[in-house]
C-alpha cells in the first residue's frame, strides 16, 4: 500500500490521518472511494476526551506541514485537505508499497459531514509537476492531481486541446461532474506507465470497462487499445457481462476505433444460414446412441430453440420445420419397420431377451418423435403431424398384435397429441381430430396401465385432461359413441384406464340438461338418448 497523508483543518484544529491508496493487481491507482473519504473524516475519540501531550506535539508538527502545503488560490486554508502519495518517477512503473501508516487521534470536529472531502495526488518526481488537474466528482469528492503538462499532452487529446485553448496563467485545469473520479485518477496514472498491458492483468472486466469509458472521454487512445486487447483475451462471465462488453465495443466501433478482433467472438463473417447448422445438430442428436448425452442435449436444444424468437418469425422457421418433418417421416418409417419385424410370428414367440433390442429401438424412435413434436408445437406447426399420425392405419393395426411391453412407448405419441390439442397448442381440423380418436384412443386405453408405471415423465392428470378436451371438440354424436366406449373400458379396468369423468359430465349436460336443439324436439331427443344410454 502506498502512503497518503490527509490533512484537515477545521475550526482551528488540525487532524492528520493516513489513508491508503491500494496499488494492487486489481488497480494501478485505487483512489479512495467516497465511503473511504467519509470514513477518514470520522473521529475515533469522544468529544470530552482530553488530548494527550503526544497528540499536542503531533498537532503542532501538522500545523507546520499545513503551512507549507500548496493551496488553490481563493480557497481558505481552514477548508482545505491535502493528500500526498509517495512519488514515482516518469521512467518507472513500480509503485511504492508497504509504506508505514500512522493513525493519530484528535477530538471530533463539529459537523464533520459538512467538511469538503478533498484529496491531492502527485505523479512523477516530487516537486517537478507543472500542472494541476482538479477533478470535481458528483459524489462531493474533490481530487487535485499534480501532473506534468507534457505527459498529458502526449497521451490525451482532451488535455491537449484544453491546454492549447486555455493556456491558464495559473497552471490549473478543472473537470466538472466526474462520474467516476476513481477511474479518472487511475487512467491519468496510466499515462505514466510504459507497459499498460501488464497493469491490466488480473483486472476485472467491469473495472476495465470503466477505464475504457474514461479513456474514451480523455482521448487516451493508447489506453483504449490496451483495454481492447485485454477484453479480447479475457473470458466474459455471464450474459450480463457479455452484453456490457458488446455494447462498449459497438459504441467504440461507431466512433471509428478498430474493434474487429473483439467482434469476431460474437459474430461471424462466414455467410452460413443458421438452418444448416441447426439441421446438423438435430441429426446428431437423433442418431445418438448414448442415452444420457442424448437426453441432456434434447433438453438444451429445445430450450435454446424456445429462446430463439427470431427463427419463429422469419423464413428460417419454415425451413427448420421442413427439416423437422423430414426427420419425423424418417422416424415413422423406422418405427413401422420395427413393428413389422416384431409382429412376425417367429419374433412374437421368442424370449423377451431376444425382443429387447427391438423394444429399445422402438422406445428411441418414440422419444425422438416426442422431442420433434415439442419443437413443432413451440412454432405452432404441429398440426400437420397430427394429420400424419392419425393416418397411420397400418401402424395402429400392428399395434394390437404386439405384446404390450413392446408397443406401449408408441402410445406416448398419441398422449402428447391429445395434450397439445387440449391446451390449444395443436389445432388440427375436425376430421383429423375425429380420425385421431378413432385410430389411436383405444390403443392408448389398452396401454394406459403400462404408461402409468413404465414412463417416468407420464403425467396422468395432464393426459386425462387432454383426452377429455379433445373428445369434447368433435360433434356431439361422436362424443357419445367415444365416451360410451370408454365407459365400458373404465368399468372393467378402473385405474388402468384413463379417468374421463369430467368429459363425461360435460357431454351429459350438453345432451340431457342444456341441449342446443329446437324446443319441440327436446323431449323426444332426451327420451331417445336416455334409452340408448341405459341399453349401453
Amino acid at each position: 500500500m502506498a502512503e497518503i497523508r490527509l490533512t484537515r483543518v477545521e475550526q482551528g484544529q488540525t487532524k492528520i490521518r493516513n489513508v491508503p491508496i491500494a496499488v494492487t493487481p486489481e488497480g494501478f491507482w485505487c483512489c479512495p472511494s467516497p465511503a473511504v473519504f467519509q470514513k477518514t473524516a470520522k473521529p475515533q475519540n469522544p468529544l470530552n476526551k482530553p488530548k494527550s501531550s503526544s497528540t499536542a506535539q503531533t498537532t503542532s508538527s501538522q500545523r507546520k506541514q499545513t503551512s507549507i502545503t500548496e493551496k488553490k488560490p481563493g480557497t481558505s486554508s481552514s477548508r482545505t485537505s491535502l493528500v500526498t502519495v509517495e512519488p514515482k518517477t516518469h521512467s518507472s512503473d513500480a509503485p511504492v508499497l508497504n509504506a508505514p501508516l500512522v493513525n493519530e487521534e484528535t477530538p471530533r470536529p463539529k459537523k464533520v459531514e459538512n467538511v469538503p472531502r478533498k484529496v491531492a495526488i502527485e505523479f512523477g518526481e516530487p516537486g517537478t509537476s507543472d500542472l494541476k488537474v482538479i477533478l470535481l466528482g458528483k459524489q462531493g469528492v474533490t481530487v487535485k492531481l499534480s501532473v506534468h503538462r507534457n505527459v498529458l499532452v502526449e497521451n490525451s487529446g482532451f488535455f491537449a486541446n484544453r491546454i492549447l485553448e486555455e493556456q491558464p496563467v495559473f497552471p490549473c485545469l478543472e473537470i466538472d461532474d466526474c462520474d467516476d473520479v476513481e477511474m479518472y485518477v487511475e487512467t491519468i496514472g496510466f499515462m505514466y506507465c510504459k507497459e499498460l498491458k501488464q497493469r491490466l492483468i488480473k483486472q476485472s472486466v467491469s473495472r476495465v470497462l470503466r477505464i475504457v469509458k474514461v479513456a474514451e472521454t480523455l482521448g487516451f487512445t493508447t489506453c483504449i487499445q490496451s483495454c481492447l486487447e485485454y477484453l479480447e483475451a479475457v473470458p466474459w462471465v455471464g450474459e450480463e457481462e457479455e452484453e456490457k462488453v458488446v455494447s462498449t465495443i459497438l459504441r467504440l466501433k461507431a466512433e471509428g476505433i478498430g474493434v474487429k478482433p473483439l467482434l469476431k467472438r460474437v459474430s461471424s463473417n462466414i455467410p452460413k444460414p443458421p438452418k444448416d447448422t441447426i439441421s446438423h445438430i438435430l441429426e446428431l442428436v437423433l442418431k445418438s446412441n448414448e442415452e444420457k448425452g442424448r437426453r441432456e442435449m434434447k433438453s438444451i436444444v429445445l430450450k435454446l430453440l424456445r429462446e430463439n424468437n427470431s427463427l419463429s418469425t422469419s423464413s428460417a422457421s419454415s425451413d427448420l420445420c421442413n427439416e423437422i418433418y423430414t426427420s419425423c417421416r424418417s422416424s415413422l418409417n423406422s418405427m413401422l419397420s420395427l413393428f413389422r419385424q416384431a409382429a412376425e410370428p417367429e419374433h412374437v414367440d421368442t424370449h423377451i431377451d431376444t425382443r429387447e433390442p427391438v423394444v429399445k429401438l422402438l422406445s428411441l424412435e418414440a422419444d425422438n418423435l416426442l422431442w420433434l413434436i415439442d419443437i413443432l408445437a413451440d412454432r405452432q406447426a404441429a398440426d400437420e403431424f397430427a394429420v400424419i399420425w392419425s393416418s397411420q392405419q397400418e401402424l395402429a393395426s400392428l399395434h394390437t398384435k404386439l405384446p404390450i411391453v413392446t408397443r406401449y412407448h408408441v402410445s406416448t405419441i398419441t398422449a402428447r397429441l391429445f395434450v397439445g390439442i387440449g391446451r390449444g397448442e395443436i389445432l388440427p381440423c375436425k376430421d383429423t381430430r375425429l380420425l385421431l380418436l378413432q385410430t389411436w384412443l383405444e390403443a392408448l386405453i389398452n396401454d394406459y396401465g403400462w404408461l402409468r408405471h413404465g414412463c417416468r415423465s407420464f403425467d396422468r392428470t395432464v393426459v386425462e385432461e387432454g383426452i377429455g378436451r379433445t373428445i369434447l371438440t368433435v360433434p356431439l354424436e361422436d362424443q357419445q359413441s367415444i365416451l360410451l366406449s370408454w365407459l365400458g373400458s373404465f368399468l372393467k379396468a378402473g385405474d388402468n384406464c384413463p379417468n374421463l369423468q369430467k368429459a363425461f359430465e360435460v357431454w351429459w349436460r350438453r345432451t340431457f340438461i342444456r341441449p342446443f336443439i329446437e324446443p319441440g324436439n327436446v323431449l323426444q331427443t332426451d327420451s331417445h338418448m336416455t334409452t340408448k344410454v341405459v341399453e349401453q
